[in-house]
């Protein structure tokens, strides 16, 4: 079900990420009229957990909601649709009356392995592989409901409903308890190949149907803002809200990943490689997800790296005090400051190499219980040294799936770059000299958030179909090519860095 075509000119994109609410305001030819971003807490109660309170979301979603159309000159009745997108994975539980029943258990989280092993035993990797298209990992949603279950039965026993965080988001929006099916491909209870809930998954692991909601494809509206969320936010009563998408999803939608051959390299907290497919495609490995794609009956393929942006984010909150201090009595931004020192340092940071596994990982060890790791120091290295080997660690990660995908014979014809890792100049040009070829940057920078206002595009009549909306809006601004003479020296440290983690992996369980 798509809206009617309205005269309203301007759309919203929300994105429920982990560090913050962002929300994103364009107009009809897709540029950006404002955006505003309201932050949160992480809590970590115990090592490798992460949980976050939903209500902090959508406090920070009303705030975000009104700054951005204040700083857009907009008013609530100027959007002709909303689009959502955020963090995947984490599981919010509600009860009866639709109150948050405990905290939401984060994608990032790691205490799930028991319950990975439980599903892979119950029902079998390969049947787990054919069923849901994923095997059982610490990161998916199912393996968080599971660890209530045995852990927690007093919070067990009220649940009447579980979402995903942009899911409430909706929920507190147009009072809708809905899903899209790029984001519920995540959950590990999903029939990705068929587009909708793996009732056997979901008989094997005894949840109900009835706690998940009803799933939509990407651009389809799944409510409408409610008069009590009307008022909270400054939004129009009425105004409908498209199904959205998983981050990644759709943030390979607002980067134009919607056909064969164009593939996303993204940094943010984690890292991502993204390729689309026409047909599902799968790792029977289960070192690459395959997911519905939030184009409506598509799929994509995806490599994560826990730990990409977040990597760099630890080293400049544990020893980056003097570039903090500098940025604090100039004005400029931290991270810029850190990439600067990491030009300096010749690539291959002279033998220094980094595993940037600081949460277990994903592609392509499957391994909660690895670790990061420096290897190579000498007193040569400084703290330069250290921040352009996190940020080569990262980019050799994603090679090791962008290589998984190749092998699968997924075409790679164009890498395009996009989160907080494609705003620094090194970073782009660290990922082209890895990768061996250009990678290019579009127009817009908000990320998931623009790829949500998209899909709100089709979702409000502005076009017909996602693919028709990318082709209008989605424009490449930047190439970066790879410096020749860096070639060797990154082949070099990737060597070094594919035989360090089978070296230390008895360590990791000393």
């Amino acid at each position: 079900m798509m809206a009617m075509a309205t005269d309203r000119n301007a759309l919203l994109g929300i994105d429920v990420g982990t560090s913050g609410v962002k929300v994103v305001v364009i107009d009809r030819e897709g540029r950006t009229l404002g955006q505003a971003t309201v932050g949160y807490e992480l809590s970590q109660p115990q090592p490798l957990w992460a949980e976050q309170n939903p209500e902090d979301w959508w406090e920070a979603t009303c705030a975000a909601i009104q700054l951005a159309l204040a700083r857009s000159n907009r008013r609530g009745e100027d959007i002709a649709g909303i689009g959502l997108t955020g963090q995947m994975h984490s599981l919010v539980l509600l009860d009866e009356a639709g109150q948050v029943i405990r905290p939401a258990i984060l994608w990032s989280d790691q205490r799930t392995e028991e319950e990975c092993e439980e599903i892979h035993q119950t029902v079998g990797f390969e049947q787990t592989i054919e069923w849901v298209a994923n095997p059982a990992l610490t990161n998916f949603t199912a393996t968080k409901l599971l660890w209530v279950r045995k852990r927690e039965p007093e919070h067990y026993a009220r649940i009447r409903h579980v979402l995903l965080p942009k899911d409430y988001i909706r929920y507190r929006l147009t009072g809708e308890f809905a899903s899209d099916v790029s984001d519920a491909s995540g959950t590990l209870w999903f029939d990705v190949k068929r587009r909708g809930w793996s009732d056997e998954m979901l008989a094997a692991l005894e949840v109900p149907r009835s706690w998940l909601p009803e799933v939509y494809e990407s651009p389809e509206v799944s409510g409408r803002v409610s008069e009590g969320a009307a008022a909270r936010t400054g939004l129009r009563p009425g105004t409908p809200v498209a199904a959205g998408g998983g981050d990644q999803a759709a943030g390979a939608v607002g980067n134009g990943i919607v056909r064969k051959g164009v593939v996303s390299s993204t940094i943010g907290t984690s890292g991502v490689v993204f390729a689309h497919a026409d047909e599902i495609v799968r790792d029977e490995k289960g070192r690459l997800h395959t997911f519905c794609h939030a184009v409506p009956g598509k799929w994509h393929v995806m490599a994560v790296t826990q730990s990409a942006g977040g990597s760099l984010q630890w080293f400049r909150n544990q020893f980056a005090d003097a570039e903090r201090a500098v940025a604090a009595q100039t004005g400029r931004d931290v991270y810029d400051l850190m990439s600067e020192e990491a030009r300096r340092v010749p690539a291959g940071s002279e033998g220094l190499v980094f595993l940037p596994y600081l949460m277990g990982e994903r592609t392509p060890h499957l391994d909660p219980q690895a670790k990061g790791v420096f290897f190579g120091i000498t007193p040569r290295h400084t703290r330069a040294h250290f921040v352009r080997a996190i940020m080569e660690g990262v980019a050799f990660s994603l090679l090791d799936g962008l290589s998984l995908m190749q092998d699968l014979r997924l075409p790679v014809e164009e890498i395009r770059v996009s989160g907080g890792g494609a705003k620094s100049e090194v970073w782009r040009e660290i990922q082209a000299g890895v990768f061996g070829r250009p990678v290019a940057v579009i127009e817009a920078n908000e990320g998931p958030a623009f790829g949500a206002a998209i899909l709100a595009s089709v979702a409000a009549g502005f076009f017909d179909d996602v693919v028709t909306a990318v082709d209008a809006w989605v424009r490449v601004e930047s190439t970066t090519p790879p410096v020749v003479e860096d070639e060797a020296a990154y082949q070099r440290a990737y060597r070094l860095y594919q035989a360090l983690y089978p070296a230390v992996w008895s360590l990791y369980r000393a």
